[in-house]
């Protein structure tokens, strides 16, 4: 189970295997919801007046899928009368569009909504079945009970994934499929060893062990040990470069890519068993809870909740008891519940839901394998939800009131830019600038800088540059001025802006530096504000705070990611040699590992960790680093 969850509207609500369905949000803007929505791959949902799901379906790019539901035109009948019905939009964030696959047909088995096709064989989840009863053992498509001798994989999520994965693991490994009757009495090939899917054993073209041999990598694979079976084609590969034989080598680096993809599909499946995933995650005294339901180590579902906190500072353990023990009085209580962090009084909490379900109930919070992974999507997913929530236009709304009071500005802002410097040791160093309005990111808007011809890391210089250039363009009518200017720095960047706006005549903007805390510890924030750059300090539960910070981190995101665009450019090598503890050993066990640095893009954190002599920390490096932009 990898899936995160963020909802339309303004209370951002999703459903579960055993809640009700929620009402959808009264005040659903599309404009608003689009702007937030996360080009991962995912499964959208679109909901009823009622909040009942009248269509699920899974997207490569939920952005880019959603978005056109919502274009106007070019809709089918169909579509056109379930978007009148549509009252709001949910989306379930996943790792790989394998998982969004699983997740999309386990959704529709529980809701079976009215627009989706609904499959008349979805009784029981099919297997891939592997006979052991002849010298060339058959893989083969299998639904029912096992009773028939043979070895079983699965379950799947439908038909069409265990076809799939056959088809995948024919073309790696040429194994035959077709039944008995058919290959005992083969005179010659059959089209399958033409096109390069079977081995033809059923006329001695591949002998007995040879066959075995290829079957055991398959079965090996099947069996949840794909790494071993990735490491002895990655090896292949490498003798075959060696040897010249590019071909060959092809060919096994596309075995790597392909298997990492059919690990991907399986690896959705839990460890069976019912368990409940609990995280959260809080910003700027608003929070998110996710709560994904594991049945039958099966993800079958999730909601996203934002309770409404105390005035006072409620920190994680608080709210996920208070959370749990309300949940649970409406919900049945699984045989485990797993938090993302140690629940406060976490005895009498264990105590009160073991006593309610009548049997012993295990909290945990340090899972390990597939449920730690369920756990880390689950963290993402609150907070992705979170943040969608808070750039929703009321969130917005009320946090710019905050920011005017607490900077006593003369009206509402409408419209706030930021600058933020990047460089590594003065190399290639890049100015970003990001703009926001009433209603969030106005990333249509936003600038870069390629700084030059100032001293390899004086930020003051390169700031003025920047800022020079911006308002410039900005003083011709190519764009409307802000109201508010933050840069993020201290009293000497912040002297520079006042320098270069004066010289271009630019008046009317209010600058504010944002000088970071001690320890760069969030919440410890410095601002310079007024003419004679006097300092002043925000609750660090300060909704006006929180609006700062999200601005300057994102200045921060947007000029680094171009730093690193520049830099990679200019040195024309691979982004990978940029990360710290990644050398050439390393680089090269990890291309391997994955087929190419294709694969490695592709790869998400824990895929990343399992490859040799890759730690978790060091696999959220290169991931963090690749997906910067």
């Amino acid at each position: 189970m990898n899936a995160q969850t963020t909802s339309g509207g303004a209370p951002a609500k999703a459903t579960t295997a055993e809640a009700a369905p929620a009402k959808a949000a009264p005040d659903f803007e599309p404009a608003d919801f689009l702007k937030t929505l996360t080009h991962q791959p995912g499964v959208y949902r679109m909901l009823g007046g009622d909040g009942a799901p009248l269509y699920i379906g899974k997207a490569a790019n939920l952005k880019k899928r959603v978005s056109a539901y919502f274009r106007g035109h070019g809709l089918s009948a169909k579509t056109r009368l379930l978007m009148e019905r549509t009252a709001a939009v949910e989306v379930t964030v996943t790792r790989s569009e394998a998982e969004a696959l699983l997740l999309e047909n386990n959704l529709i088995k529980k809701h079976r909504p009215r627009y989706n096709v609904l499959l008349r064989d979805d009784k029981s989840y099919p297997w891939i079945r592997l006979t052991n009863n002849d010298a060339f053992p058959r893989i083969e498509f299998y639904r029912g009970s096992r009773k028939a001798p043979g070895r079983y994989f699965g379950p799947y999520p439908n038909a069409a994934a265990v076809r799939q994965t056959l088809n995948l693991l024919q073309k790696l490994f040429q194994l035959r499929q077709c039944d008995d009757a058919f290959f005992s009495n083969r005179a010659r090939p059959c089209l399958q060893y033409q096109i390069k899917r079977c081995s033809a054993p059923c006329v001695g073209y591949i002998g007995e062990d040879d066959y075995r041999a290829d079957l055991a990598l398959a079965t090996e694979f099947l069996s949840g040990n794909g790494g071993g079976v990735i490491e002895t084609l990655a090896a292949r590969m490498d003798r075959a470069a060696r040897e010249l034989r590019y071909e060959d080598a092809v060919r096994y680096r596309d075995q790597v890519s392909t298997l990492r993809q059919v690990s991907a599909q399986r690896a959705v499946s839990g460890d069976g068993g019912d368990s409940d995933v609990i995280a959260c995650h809080l910003h700027g005294g608003f929070a998110c809870v996710q709560v994904f339901n594991i049945r039958a180590g099966m993800n079958i579902g999730n909601k996203a909740f934002h309770p409404k906190l105390p005035d006072d500072e409620m920190d994680e353990a608080a709210l996920l008891t208070a959370f749990a023990g309300q949940y649970y009085l409406a919900h049945d209580i699984p045989g485990e519940i797993i938090f993302s962090g140690p629940p406060g009084d976490a005895a009498a909490l264990n105590a009160m839901l073991s006593d309610k379900a009548g049997r012993k109930v295990a909290l945990t919070t340090a899972p390990r394998g597939r449920k730690r992974r369920c756990l880390a999507i689950a963290r993402s997913n609150a907070e992705i939800a979170l943040k969608a929530k808070l750039s929703s236009r009321a969130g917005m709304r009320k946090r710019l009131h905050a920011l005017q009071e607490a900077l006593d500005l003369p009206r509402l802002p409408a419209r706030m830019e930021c600058f933020d410097i990047s460089h590594t040791a003065g190399e290639k160093p890049v100015a970003a600038c990001v703009v926001f309005n009433q209603d969030g990111a106005l990333r249509q808007d936003y600038r870069r800088f390629n700084i030059a011809g100032v001293t390899a890391g004086d930020d003051y210089a390169a700031l003025r540059q920047a800022i020079e250039r911006r308002y410039r363009r900005l003083k011709r009518g190519e764009a409307q001025l802000p109201d508010v200017l933050f840069i993020d720095g201290g009293k000497g960047q912040v002297s520079q802006a006042r320098a270069a706006l004066h010289e271009l005549g630019v008046g009317g903007v209010e600058v504010i530096g944002v000088a970071k805390g001690a320890g760069r510890k969030a919440g410890l924030e410095t601002l310079i504000v007024g003419d004679f750059g006097e300092t002043m300090r925000l609750r660090h539960d300060s909704a006006a705070l929180h609006l700062i910070q999200q601005v300057r981190d994102e200045a921060h995101r947007f000029a680094v990611a171009g730093h690193r665009h520049r830099r990679g450019k200019a040195r024309k090598r691979s982004p990978l040699e940029d990360i710290r503890g990644l050398g050439p050993v390393r680089r090269r066990q990890l291309l391997r590992h994955f087929g190419g640095a294709q694969g490695v893009r592709r790869a998400d954190v824990e895929e990343l960790g399992q490859a040799p002599g890759i730690s978790r920390r060091l696999a959220e490096d290169i991931y963090h680093s690749l997906h910067s932009e």
